[in-house]
């Protein structure tokens, strides 16, 4: 009877190699900071204990937001810099989503884009942080730390908080003091060259006739006048 009981925890709850520490090396997990993982309470199918925390978001456009590990300025090495800027547009090529505007700066992400049908913001998410974690992983000849855990992420309700959050993410160079204008910063999206997709009409079309679940914490910059929501959306190239 000891031996069994012995056994049991094997039986149940496999263990696995590393797979927290390697979550907590890769920051893409599929939860949100603004969501906590629910409790497991009492004994459960091992299928129901491998779902993610998170609710999965509805569909849509994003602004989404992500650090580095401890706020390291990772992103200050251009060689860094460039090789996120690659894996970004990998997978708008593979059109795992519609990429509006984005900015790379020295600690952290934005980005505004909209996953495509099949592909949900978390899984969006997912995808951007971890292939670039083993990307960087390769350049370096090492795997350590990339990303804190986690993002947060805000749905857009309707063409003015578009062109707000598309505003926002340009102006974050000039906020932080690294450029004079949008259009110096060279990991902007602002910056000339980069080819950008207009707003999906299907999900504008899906936003305005739903309900917004936009999170708290999108701050507005002081003093910037928001342009009219029939702005035009640049389309640049991605030859970079």
């Amino acid at each position: 009877m000891a031996r069994l009981k012995d056994a049991l925890p094997n039986l149940y709850f496999p263990k696995t190699k590393n797979l927290h520490k390697k979550n907590n090396r890769e920051g893409h997990e599929f939860h949100s900071c603004r969501f906590r993982l629910k409790e497991n309470c009492g004994f459960q199918p091992l299928r129901e204990l491998l779902k993610p925390g998170r609710l999965i978001s509805p569909p849509g456009t994003y602004f989404v937001t992500f650090s580095t590990w401890q706020r390291r300025q990772l992103f200050v090495v251009e060689n860094y810099a460039r090789l996120f800027l690659k894996t970004l547009y990998h997978y708008r090529r593979e059109s795992r989503y519609a990429l509006h505007a984005f900015v790379l700066m020295p600690d952290h992400v934005h980005l505004l884009l909209t996953p495509a049908q099949d592909v949900t913001i978390e899984r969006t998410v997912q995808l951007i942080k971890g292939g670039y974690s083993h990307a960087l992983g390769a350049l370096v000849g090492r795997n350590s730390e990339v990303w804190q855990r986690g993002f947060t992420d805000h749905r857009i309700r309707d063409g003015q908080d578009f062109v707000h959050h598309r505003n926002y993410v340009h102006q974050n160079p000039v906020v932080g003091k690294l450029a004079t204008d949008p259009s110096e910063y060279r990991y902007c999206s602002a910056f000339p060259g980069f080819k950008l997709d207009p707003w999906p009409p299907a999900a504008k079309a899906t936003i305005l006739g739903s309900n917004s679940c936009g999170t708290s914490g999108t701050r507005a910059l002081p003093g910037l006048k928001q342009p009219q929501p029939n702005s035009q959306i640049l389309r640049f190239s991605d030859d970079h």
